[in-house]
């Protein structure tokens, strides 16, 4: 044991010293050869002049704003029909009607019908424009002379549906593809009338589909706006009595109760008249003529009655 206790306490020698620092000093070097001047520039050319990582493995925030950005792609492509009705009291329905085709032609819109009352009292107006113009349509109609009474807005998203009639066209068109290939290849009779028919069923489809895709496109392209026009409170005040109004009624009425006896004289003297006078002479022939008629009990009464004077 002392022996041992001896040979361990040694001091280590200083040659060794020298050697075990060569060592560690050639590691050093060798990891930073490691690190090749390709590496170190891919590694730069990814960050700004501060130092900031630029690509998508930057810091967090900036895969976020990428995202957010595709979101917003997407939400402006999406595919909404836009409908609303407004009701507006206005004072002139008239003036007013035609502000309002005048400004569904201004803002790239057409009217697709319009009825008008009887006497200016109500009117109604269907207006297709374009959808991004819509809210400005709206903006308009508030800024109108007069109040606006009600107002409802609806929108609903076909996006999703215009997506799969389109996915579906895809199909069938590529289905048409097929059997167009395959109706040349055909030889006998037979198979080239069943082709046939199975090409018409999916032409039939494909036509069908896409005047699905054409009316719900254009629906969300042109916004459907219905406007009522009603007179306002004043001027329903204001017709409940007219002086005017009321006169032209009354020489209304005596045109018409003239008219109504002349056409009874008129009548009376073409269809009547001349039946009464035939019914006339028809008597006076038959009292005339026929003998046994004069020796009615009547008739002696009414001679008894005038002889009496004579006796």
């Amino acid at each position: 044991m002392n022996s041992l206790t001896r040979r361990t306490s040694r001091p280590v020698p200083a040659r060794w010293l020298v050697v075990l620092g060569a060592l560690l000093l050639t590691l050093v070097f060798a990891a930073c050869s490691a690190a090749s001047p390709d590496s170190v520039g891919e590694d730069l050319s990814g960050r700004d002049e501060g130092g900031t990582p630029v690509d998508a493995g930057g810091p967090p925030g900036v895969d976020g704003f990428l995202d957010g950005g595709g979101e917003s792609a997407d939400i402006a492509n999406r595919r909404i029909i836009k409908t609303g009705e407004v009701t507006i009291e206005v004072t002139d329905i008239a003036a007013s009607l035609g502000r309002v085709r005048a400004l569904a032609v201004e803002l790239g819109g057409y009217v697709g019908g319009s009825f008008l009352g009887a006497r200016d009292d109500y009117a109604t107006l269907t207006l297709r424009i374009p959808a991004d113009r819509f809210d400005d349509a709206l903006t308009r109609l508030r800024a109108f002379d007069g109040e606006v009474l009600t107002e409802a807005t609806r929108e609903e998203d076909v996006t999703s549906a215009i997506v799969d009639l389109e996915a579906r066209l895809r199909n069938l068109n590529a289905s048409e593809e097929q059997y167009l290939d395959l109706l040349e290849r055909t030889g006998t009779v037979e198979e080239i009338l069943a082709v046939q028919i199975r090409l018409d069923e999916v032409r039939g489809q494909i036509e069908q589909l896409e005047a699905q895709v054409k009316d719900l496109s254009e629906m969300a392209d042109l916004a459907t706006l219905t406007v009522s026009l009603v007179p306002s409170s004043l001027q329903q005040a204001t017709n409940t009595w007219d002086p005017g109004k009321t006169v032209s009624d009354a020489i209304a009425a005596l045109v018409q109760t003239g008219q109504s006896v002349v056409n009874g004289v008129i009548w009376f003297a073409i269809v009547w008249l001349p039946v009464l006078i035939v019914v006339a002479i028809v008597l006076a022939l038959v009292l005339r003529f026929i003998p046994g008629l004069r020796r009615l009990p009547g008739l002696r009464r009414r001679r008894g009655t005038a002889a009496d004077p004579e006796a």
